[in-house]
């Protein structure tokens, strides 16, 4: 459990500084400033000192089966809280794993009971709980969100086998992704906050198609089998976790063309639960409302098929949620300040925001579409999240604890 005291002090050089842990369990300490007008006073400021154990991390989970954009999603988290995200300077050369200066990024193939012949020969997928420990992985868990190093193992891509295990330390953020992270509810119930992206069946089959058919050789026929040896697994074991998420992308044969079936444009649904702690769904023009919106025209230029947004009220698996809709995609990122501009709750420290970081990285995969907007705008809502769960146990406003 994370034990914090706040008193003031003279305020620094910057709003926010952190004096860097040098060994994990070492006491960290970050400054908040207030304009509050009570307390010591430098320069019109009020400043809390808050000391901090670096043994409670932000956890977050991912999930979503191969393929469906893990990794690109991971990208554009990292970079909203700042830093590259690389595997461990020194270690294993397979790593799965990805660490920056606030977040480390763990993918839970390594939690893989079995390697690749062994699921061979007892004739189980990747998938199948019983080729995964989830005693370790909750363990595990467990142990870095109190503050203490572990011993991960490493499944290694490779060569399909169970590498020697690596060390991982409490990072600010804690990320695990993978195809299981709600499946386990002890594992669940350790999140902070958890996320699903949802690729529907068309759109999966079109882009294994373009990756497997164009990039790999791979036939038409070879493809199919594929897709339908893992869909009972699928069906049963990932699928399911998207009623848990706090935040689902759902991504969709687009409307605006009809009988549409390349997936080269998308209908996608970003579906907000309602009540969650520390998280307020973005909505467009009007909260609570249902909205149809065609931005084309003079602020925003649209080739064929167009765009259309959509926003209102829900229901998904017996929860309220808010659902924001993005069917079509950008010819110009740039214009997308105007989409930003009627957008709220976005939690963008500057205005703009969201459209400099789709800029910053639209050679990424989604990038003139809804999968790398709504991306983009649940890593926001994310390092909001992180700061007001980091303010709340430094007993300060949520306000002053901005990173």
């Amino acid at each position: 459990m994370a034990v914090c005291s706040a008193h003031t002090t003279t305020p620094l050089h910057s709003p926010c500084t952190t004096v860097s842990n040098t060994s994990f369990r070492q006491k960290q300490v970050i400054f908040f400033t207030s304009n509050r007008r009570s307390g010591r006073r430098h320069g019109g400021a009020r400043t809390f000192q808050v000391s901090c154990s670096v043994d409670k991390p932000v956890v977050i989970g991912l999930a979503a089966d191969s393929g469906c954009g893990k990794s690109t999603f991971m990208r554009r988290l990292t970079s909203v809280f700042g830093g590259t995200a690389e595997p461990p300077k020194g270690g294993n050369p397979d790593s799965n794993t990805l660490i920056s200066d606030t977040t480390t990024v763990i993918c839970l193939d390594d939690y893989h009971s079995l390697d690749r012949t062994g699921r061979k020969e007892k004739g189980v997928t990747a998938l199948d709980p019983r080729a995964n420990n989830f005693d370790l992985m909750y363990e595990q868990v467990k142990a870095i969100k109190e503050g203490q190093a572990i011993e991960k193992p490493i499944y290694n891509h490779v060569t399909g086998l169970l590498d020697p295990p690596e060390t991982i330390t409490p990072p600010k953020i804690f990320v695990i992704e993978g195809l299981h992270p709600m499946f386990d509810e002890r594992v669940r119930d350790l999140l902070d906050f958890s996320i699903y992206l949802d690729i529907s069946d068309e759109v999966k089959f079109a882009w294994k198609i373009q990756r497997d058919m164009a990039e790999r050789g791979h036939s038409l026929e070879s493809i199919k089998a594929s897709i339908e040896a893992r869909k009972p697994d699928f069906d049963a074991f990932i699928d399911p976790q998207k009623q848990y998420a706090d935040a689902v992308i759902e991504v969709l044969p687009t409307q605006l063309i009809p009988d549409d079936n390349e997936g080269k444009v998308l209908r996608v649904k970003l579906i907000q639960k309602e009540g969650v702690k520390h998280f307020n769904p973005v909505y467009l023009f009007d909260e609570g409302s249902s909205i149809s919106w065609v931005p084309c025209g003079r602020k925003l230029t649209c080739s064929y098929p167009g765009i259309k947004f959509a926003y209102g009220p829900d229901s998904y698996f017996g929860h309220e949620v808010s659902v924001l809709e993005m069917d079509g995609q950008f010819d110009r990122l740039d214009e997308l300040i105007y989409v930003e501009s009627h957008l709220s709750n976005l939690s963008a420290k500057f205005y703009g925001e969201v459209t400099q970081q789709m800029l910053k990285h639209s050679d990424f995969p989604g990038s003139n579409n809804g999968t790398g907007l709504f991306q983009t705008i649940v890593g926001l809502k994310i390092r909001d999240l992180y700061e007001q769960i980091i303010a709340e146990r430094a007993g300060v406003p949520a306000e002053t604890a901005k990173v």
